[in-house]
């Protein structure tokens, strides 16, 4: 049983995870990631965007600090820290950085582009 959870179970040490830089001002980490699931964590700058786009992952969030505006499907809502939203598969959504803001988001299956 111990040779099985060794193989499937991982911890990565944050440090360790290289960021990648999506956008000015957007970096995200690739923390974990199995067949179903992958979770991110994004580190945005004050002023920074991420335009409108879709895809067929659902994406639920958790803003750790920092705050937001987001358009989900044409609804616009200010996000803070605390805040967490889902986005299902196929909707529209984007969004602005009010200020510095660490968000993280699991998406399900993960994403590909990502990995």
């Amino acid at each position: 049983m111990t040779e099985m959870i060794e193989q499937t179970a991982k911890v990565v040490p944050w440090n360790e995870v290289e960021p990648v830089t999506m956008l000015p001002g957007v970096v995200r980490r690739t923390l974990g990631s199995t067949d179903k699931l992958m979770i991110v964590e994004f580190r945005l700058t004050a002023g920074a965007a991420v335009p409108q786009h879709e895809h067929p992952h659902d994406q639920v969030g958790y803003v750790v600090s920092g705050a937001a505006t987001m358009n989900i499907d044409g609804v616009e809502v200010v996000c803070r820290a605390g805040d967490s939203y889902q986005i299902p598969g196929g909707v529209r959504h984007s969004v602005r950085f009010l200020t510095d803001t660490v968000l993280i988001d699991a998406f399900s299956p993960p994403r590909e582009d990502y990995a």
